[in-house]
């Protein structure tokens, strides 16, 4: 007796492009038939709602690009330009300026989901090396756009910033020049900071991409920090797939399309409503013209640039020089790249690691929130102290990771996810 088989292949112009180009493979192998853990729960969808919000601001800055004008005498009035007389400039504008905030707290979330997990484990070393990759691509776009309206705060908040290079010993003036491209934050500082601000993000993209494929070569961690993939193979859907994954497409899409309407909705809220958000997003000082003669009250980078800001500040000159506040502040983030060195716990999960581990995790994070905050207030003694007191706490949570994993005790982890 014969087995009639289905022909599954697709047809029409769907058939003809699958034949030129795999469209159906990729479709099965990073949606259809990727299987995921089963467990995954709200924390997993914050990747997903940052890569939207990227598209988000790819598309709003391409057409901000075509009325912006990247020159000294005429920046801030083509900014003016845009919100007063292109038609929907002032939404695309704010749409801009908020979803780069929502970005930020997006991947803000991701990273603190994957310490939570340990997603930065073996065997997902490169994957957590390309999203730091993402994260430092994210904060040159952001600091090469923040120039570019031409306000006060952007423009005395970019002259502090590039000022930094200057501290470096030896080459810090040449450093620094170069950085500008003029002796002073000028015309053609502004052109290549545009020309920059306009090419980052299609490498974001690529790095993304990179990021996903590296993720479905290993596979989605999950709560338990289990291997699926190692575990008992078989459920109704493929008895050749892990029984504890269901596939990505339909339940974790519906879940993502579930989770970005309400994610919109608050953003929409945002845009509408509070577009400055009290001066969090956009400064006061920034709807003012800059003036190089004229320099602020309070100059603060904008609010995700303000952990390390308040770390740069925590360090006092030496000699005079402000090399070591500048070591710290970009060691901060460079040591990022170490974690899946640093942790020695033979568990992934904080669900199943000791009470050291989950103590220096919850000060990371309160540190981390508390230096945000220092770094957008004036300098005083008392904000001083506080974030020289926060920023070894910032830096204990990595640097005293190999002892505490090694030493915690953990609690067995079981042989399958939990529900």
């Amino acid at each position: 007796m014969s087995v009639e088989t289905v022909d599954t292949a697709p047809r029409g112009f769907l058939g003809w492009l699958d034949k030129r180009f795999p469209v159906m493979g990729l479709w099965n192998d990073h949606m259809a038939q990727y299987y995921a853990p089963k467990n995954m729960g709200l924390w997993s969808i914050f990747g997903s709602l940052a890569l939207v919000v990227l598209i988000i601001q790819i598309v709003s800055g391409l057409w901000l690009a075509m009325s912006y004008k990247p020159s000294a005498a005429e920046a801030f009035a083509s900014v003016e330009y845009i919100m007063r007389d292109v038609n929907w400039g002032w939404l695309l504008r704010y749409i801009h300026s908020t979803g780069a905030s929502f970005f930020f707290i997006l991947v803000y979330l991701h990273m603190f989901r994957g310490l939570m997990w340990g997603s930065y484990k073996n065997p997902r070393e490169l994957l957590w090396i390309i999203g730091v990759v993402i994260y430092l691509a994210m904060m040159a776009t952001a600091f090469f756009g923040y120039l570019l309206p031409w306000g006060q705060m952007s423009y005395w908040g970019a002259q502090v910033i590039v000022n930094l290079f200057a501290a470096v010993p030896e080459v810090g003036a040449d450093l620094s020049t170069w950085v500008r491209g003029d002796f002073v934050i000028s015309d053609v500082t502004l052109n290549r900071f545009f020309a920059f601000h306009f090419v980052i993000p299609f490498l974001l993209v690529a790095l993304v991409f990179l990021h996903i494929v590296a993720l479905h070569r290993v596979g989605s961690t999950n709560p338990d920090g289990i291997e699926i993939k190692k575990g008992p193979k078989g459920n109704k859907w493929d008895p050749t797939k892990p029984a504890d994954g269901i596939p990505f497409h339909p339940y974790y899409t519906v879940k993502d399309i579930t989770g970005l309407t309400v994610f919109l909705a608050i953003f929409s809220l945002v845009v509408f409503y509070a577009p400055d958000l009290g001066g969090l997003f956009l400064e006061a000082p920034n709807f003012i013209p800059a003036d190089p003669l004229k320099t602020p009250e309070h100059i603060a980078p904008v609010w995700y640039f303000t952990p390390y800001y308040a770390m740069l500040r925590a360090v006092p000159p030496i000699g005079g020089s402000q090399f070591p506040g500048v070591l710290v502040m970009f060691g901060a983030i460079l040591i990022m790249f170490f974690l899946p060195w640093l942790d020695r716990s033979p568990v992934r999960s904080m669900r199943y690691k000791g009470v050291l581990s989950r103590f220096f995790l919850g000060a990371f994070a309160v540190s981390f929130v508390v230096l945000a905050y220092l770094g957008l207030m004036p300098s005083t003694d008392l904000y001083t102290l506080l974030a020289q007191i926060f920023t070894v706490v910032y830096f204990a949570f990595f640097l005293l990771m190999p002892i505490y994993t090694k030493l915690e005790k953990t609690k067995p982890v079981p042989e399958r996810v939990t529900s």
